[in-house]
């Protein structure tokens, strides 16, 4: 299905599902060496997606959620190794547009959170805008009209010490930072 996001219109299927999963990449034209972040509807269950959680990670979710932070974490072995492209990890977060966190309430697990786009092509604000390709992979469609566009969620590497940024976006560094307790380090 394509769904809105705060952003962009991004693609959602069930997280746990194979066949699923392995058309959101086909659709997308998506390398399978590029893991696909997942969406969550709640700390509940984003605890039951991961390993690990350091006190950071919590101090983070507790902070950001939902929002505009996708931290990667150590995926539990339950998740599909084509989900996390063999690596392990998981990129999560609790959506913060209203009609994302209700798809994932009433679909009461995770999905994929992926732009609806081409693979290495600009994510759409608008349906119109994703591309007919993608259009027509899609079992439904939910049009909440145009998105604000912009750069997606960041991703936080919650995996490395410290933690890096793999993609900032709607939440900055400095935000990451004075969350943290730490200050940016000079080049």
């Amino acid at each position: 299905m394509i769904f809105p996001t705060s952003c962009l219109y991004g693609i959602g299927v069930d997280a746990l599902n194979p066949e699923a999963i392995q058309r959101v990449f086909q659709a997308k034209g998506r390398p399978e060496i590029k893991p696909l972040l997942i969406l969550v509807p709640d700390m509940a269950s984003a605890l039951n997606q991961v390993e690990d959680l350091s006190s950071e990670a919590l101090r983070l979710m507790e902070i950001f959620w939902p929002g505009g932070l996708t931290l990667v974490l150590r995926a539990k072995g339950h998740l599909l190794p084509s989900l996390t492209a063999g690596t392990g990890k998981i990129g999560i977060r609790i959506p913060q547009h209203p009609v994302a966190a209700a798809l994932v309430r009433a679909v009461g697990g995770p999905i994929t959170g992926t732009s609806a786009n081409l693979s290495g092509q600009p994510g759409a604000a608008r349906v119109a805008d994703v591309d007919p390709s993608v259009r027509r992979t899609a079992d439904l469609i939910l049009d909440a009209g145009p998105l604000q566009g912009g750069a997606g969620s960041t991703v936080l590497d919650m995996t490395l010490s410290p933690p890096r940024i793999l993609r900032e976006g709607a939440v900055s560094a400095e935000k990451i930072l004075n969350a943290l307790g730490r200050k940016r380090q000079s080049r």
